[in-house]
């Protein structure tokens, strides 16, 4: 994708495993979509189509997941903003993008700090690059 940005760590001069990125949205073809732009620039990717979902698996897997990509209106709740909330009390940095039709209007008051609001319909690689540039950010301590 032309993004530049390393996803395998480096631990001891050691590869380390790819970067683990939740993806939760309940629209199926931009799920695929989101999914296929992240594994093709080296993610490796766990993709859920609700925010309870999204949550079971953050409670379950825990420090796996090195970052979140929520949609922000499900069909059922929680909301994405929840699923944000409670994804940084389990890892208070952990970096969180939000994808949103309609709730942009509404990030500065909802959104988790340090986070990035991507309104739909966007670029693939601008989602490479959000997700990217927060992982990049909480390695350098920013």
């Amino acid at each position: 994708m032309g993004v530049g940005v390393e996803v395998l760590g480096l631990r001891g001069g050691q590869i380390v495993d790819k970067v683990t990125i939740l993806i939760a949205d309940d629209e199926a073809l931009l799920l695929i979509d989101f999914e296929q732009a992240l594994v093709e620039a080296g993610f490796y990717v766990v993709a859920v189509t609700s925010g309870g979902k999204a949550l079971e698996l953050l409670n379950t897997a825990g420090s796996s997941i090195q970052g979140l990509i929520t949609d922000i209106r499900f069909v059922g709740s929680p909301e994405g903003w929840e699923v944000a909330r409670i994804a940084r009390e389990i890892d208070g940095e952990l970096p969180v993008v939000y994808v949103s039709g309609d709730g942009a209007p509404d990030w500065a008051s909802k959104g988790v700090p340090n986070s990035i609001m991507l309104e739909k319909p966007f670029a693939m690689a601008q989602l490479v690059t959000a997700i990217s540039q927060l992982l990049n950010d909480r390695r350098t301590g920013r």
